[in-house]
Parts: structure tokens; sequence; C-alpha cells
């Protein structure tokens, strides 16, 4: 059986009226926030996160997804963003941690992404995609 983090439509439909667009970096960003969530608990204050990516669009966009699904959010100052090349977040509340790093193989098809359709077209293949198949879990 897949691993799979449903993501709702409703949440889908708030995430993207936050952010302003729907985009796969959105989804990506939903995707991580909500797994760690489910392993770590929801916690506002606890949870926090350390986020590893660019700091400009699409690839910024992670970060939206990451504090709409977690709660981790730069007005609280639970989430710090370090300038990288990577697409990852670690998860922390009290001892435990989670890392989750997009994998290479979902990155090199993002790249390639030429237009608003084809972007949206990869959104939905990413909300059926399992959790493994997009992120490296640690």
């Amino acid at each position: 059986m897949r691993n799979q983090t449903t993501i709702p439509v409703h949440l889908v439909e708030w995430a993207v009226k936050f952010h302003g667009h729907l985009g796969p970096y959105l989804i990506l960003g939903l995707r991580a926030g909500l797994l760690g969530v489910k392993h770590l608990g929801k916690s506002y204050f606890e949870l926090k996160a350390v986020v590893e990516t660019g700091t400009s669009p699409p690839r910024s966009c992670f970060i939206d997804g990451i504090q709409f699904a977690s709660g981790c959010t730069l007005g609280k100052g639970n989430i710090e963003v370090k300038v990288s090349n990577n697409v990852s977040v670690v998860f922390m509340k009290d001892e435990r941690r989670m890392r989750l790093a997009v994998r290479d193989s979902v990155l090199r098809v993002l790249d390639q992404m030429t237009s608003m359709s084809q972007a949206e077209m990869i959104c939905e293949e990413i909300l059926q995609k399992a959790d493994d198949e997009l992120f490296l879990i640690e």
C-alpha cells in the first residue's frame, strides 16, 4: 500500500487564496507540512521548521505551503529559511525531528516547466503521488 498524504480539496483552495496562485512548489510545501504534522503532531508553538530553498519564485513558494500546512510561520518565528539550491525542510518538536527533501527527479521535472497550464497539470500529479515518490524522508 502506498503511503500518501492526502490533501482535501478545500485545503488546496485555501492555500491558493493565501499564496495567490496554484503552483507545484506550493503543493509540495503543503504535502511536506502535512507530513511533518502527521508524524510530529500539530503544535503552533512547539513545532519548528528549518526550510532550505531558493529565495525567489517558484522555489520559494515551497515556504508558503509549509507555513500554511504546519502552522510554522515567519510571524511566530518558528520557521527559519536558509538559502540553498536544495528544496527541503526539517521539522523539530521536542527531541524528535523529521527531514523531507524533494527528490532530484521531481525537481528536474519542475525545472522543465514552461507555462502555468503545465504547472497546474504537474500539481495534479503531485497530489496523486506517494510521499516517498516526492520526498527523501529521514
